[in-house]
């Protein structure tokens, strides 16, 4: 091995390492904004743990590091990931990007997406459990009905009253076989979110937003905060059982990805009349979508920061049912904010996944619909001339 091949090989060792220390800071702050109380000791083992590495890998850089865990968390919500002394390449920085908003104090969603890098964060995480039994149950029932409602409520309720939740019991759709998973998706929403004995929901993706210190509420959702979602938001009070909201990765993973797949559903329809099957055989994959030709078309649609972490993380499409041709549709806000998203996925994605598994932005899946199914200027318009240039 030569002098070049070996520093090539401890730079990659390196760079390992400092994704493995990033993944592990990523996970202490996720730690650290799930806790409702002050535990003892003061901090839990994860985060002390964190925070230690974070300490010695500095020393060993001849950084300073920073002076207590509240400094580690004042640097997530100040210093972009490419100032932090880690060794990475440039594209898992995602630029300038934070692990924690400095304005609500919570971790943005890159950073849940650097605690867990799985095809299916959500899944990874304590509510791995829930949606596995929610299949399960549904399978066992033979009800892939009652699946597809609990995923509908889960991108289209993600706040509800104790009354609410309640009555869900009786829901025929999925509570009454599922009541206890939902339950169990949802947790009571911390005295923090409510400012003046109120509660604002964004009128986009209906999660609670967050007070600021100064004034205003913010949502927690990206699509919602970089389309400039009112700070006004719905009033909401929790007059009846208290007020529920889900777990925080189900609203990063299962709400916001949820509402583009429901806008996509709702293109495919309002364009060309197409009726797309949603989470097919238990979720096998998001969308079906029939073509007039006889063919199927299967659609996964992720909302992610990271597209590295995300091509790392891609699985095979499952089997059934059947299809001609598979598609990951990313919203394009994703690839307006970063240029280089397409070609950092498909630097990173499995070779055997290259040819079976097409990455596009949602703008231009519906064009590559439009050109399966020509339709007359003088009933829908031209809908490839929507969104603008091709991503």
């Amino acid at each position: 091995m030569t002098a070049t091949e070996t520093k090539d090989v401890r730079s990659e060792r390196a760079a390992g390492a400092d994704e493995m220390l990033l993944r592990e800071i990523a996970s202490a702050l996720v730690c650290l904004s799930r806790l409702r109380t002050v535990p003892n000791p003061v901090y839990p083992a994860k985060v002390q743990n964190a925070y230690n590495r974070l300490v010695l890998h500095c020393l060993r850089r001849g950084e300073e590091p920073p002076g207590s865990v509240p400094e580690m968390v004042r640097w997530a919500g100040e210093r972009p990931l490419g100032e932090w002394p880690l060794q990475l390449p440039h594209e898992n920085f995602s630029g300038t990007s934070l692990l924690v908003d400095p304005a609500t104090r919570l971790p943005h969603q890159l950073c849940l997406e650097w605690e867990v890098s799985a095809a299916d964060p959500a899944a990874e995480l304590f509510e791995n459990e829930r949606i596995r039994e929610a299949v399960a149950r549904c399978r066992a029932a033979k009800s892939p009905q009652a699946y597809t409602a609990f995923r509908k409520l889960l991108t289209s309720r993600p706040v509800l009253t104790g009354a609410e939740l309640a009555l869900l019991g009786g829901d025929p759709d999925s509570g009454m076989l599922l009541h206890d998973v939902i339950k169990r998706c949802y947790e009571s929403v911390p005295a923090f979110y409510r400012r003046h004995g109120t509660y604002q929901q964004c009128a986009r993706c209906r999660c609670l937003m967050v007070p600021l210190l100064h004034g205003g509420h913010r949502c927690e959702l990206d699509r919602c905060r970089r389309d400039g979602t009112s700070d006004e938001g719905i009033a909401l009070r929790a007059d009846q059982g208290g007020l529920f909201q889900l777990s925080r990765p189900l609203r990063m993973f299962i709400t916001s990805p949820g509402l583009a797949e429901i806008d996509l559903q709702a293109a495919l329809l309002r364009k060309f009349g197409i009726t797309a099957e949603m989470w097919p055989h238990y979720d096998a994959y998001d969308l079906r979508i029939p073509l007039p030709d006889g063919r199927h078309w299967a659609v996964d649609v992720k909302d992610r920061v990271n597209p590295v972490l995300l091509a790392r993380s891609l699985t095979p499409f499952g089997d059934e049912p059947p299809y001609d041709r598979a598609f990951l549709v990313v919203p394009r806000y994703r690839f307006r904010d970063n240029e280089a998203y397409g070609r950092q996925f498909r630097r990173h994605l499995r070779e055997d996944l290259a040819d079976r598994i097409t990455l596009l932005d949602d703008q231009t899946f519906l064009r590559l619909v439009a050109d399966e199914i020509p339709l007359p200027r003088d009933k829908a318009g031209d809908p490839r001339i929507e969104g603008g240039p091709r991503a």
